[in-house]
């Protein structure tokens, strides 16, 4: 694994060798048991049912990082967020940002572009009750540690739920820094930074949990990104 992801010279090399993935037992199992039974509602749907690579731009300044695919979203169309309930919130926000070309992302031909932004996860295949284990996400983080290298001559903001735990060995892998101790602690908008990396910010999942509850709104939502935006200089 570690030396399939530093083999990748590009992110076309990388989302190729990820799609190719079968190193966590577990997780190949469920992916590919979901993508054999399906959900009544996309039954007729082909899934993809493989580890989901990243999306965006090669040059990004911004990453939005995830946990990982959902089973009837990602796993479903292989493009992360796109096809889930927690997607349809975060894509509006981003066309709201000026970050996405369309505020909706129902398949992976569905013409989503993305402008100084990559999104990706920590771990890359779906996980049974969305919960990878910790050897799962020791597992694929390679994957991580090799995304981040690639992007990380323009990256600027790393934002995102999970990233706020995730980020840490990306720090000490990717950029030679140690990591603060002890971790700052997370919050929606909370920020940490530090000579020589990408700021981050933390951001609430755009999950129905904390959408529907008023826990994560689109204001929220909007102010988090507006200040992504100002931090990575993106206009």
């Amino acid at each position: 694994m570690v030396a399939r992801a530093a083999r990748a010279t590009d992110l076309a090399d990388l989302d190729a060798a990820v799609s190719d993935c079968s190193a966590c037992p577990r997780l190949v199992r469920w992916r590919e048991e979901v993508a054999r039974t399906r959900r009544a509602a996309f039954r007729d749907q082909e899934y993809w049912g493989r580890p989901v690579p990243g999306y965006g731009t090669a040059d990004a300044r911004i990453a939005i990082l995830g946990l990982a695919p959902a089973a009837h979203g990602g796993n479903r169309t292989g493009r992360i967020f796109t096809g889930d309930r927690s997607g349809d919130v975060l894509f509006a926000a981003l066309h709201r940002a000026g970050l996405a070309n369309q505020p909706t992302s129902v398949a992976s031909d569905d013409g989503l572009t993305l402008r100084d932004l990559r999104i990706f996860s920590a771990v890359r295949c779906a996980p049974p009750d969305n919960k990878p284990t910790p050897d799962e996400r020791d597992t694929c983080a390679p994957w991580l540690h090799r995304e981040v290298t690639l992007i990380r001559p323009t990256l600027r903001v790393a934002l995102g739920a999970f990233a706020w735990a995730a980020w840490w060995p990306v720090l000490r892998q990717v950029y030679g820094q140690r990591p603060p101790s002890p971790r700052p602690a997370f919050g929606h908008g909370a920020h940490w930074s530090a000579t020589g990396a990408p700021e981050l910010l933390g951001c609430y999942h755009v999950s129905q949990q904390n959408t529907f509850t008023g826990r994560l709104t689109p204001e929220m939502l909007d102010d988090v990104f507006g200040r992504a935006k100002q931090l990575a200089r993106v206009d």
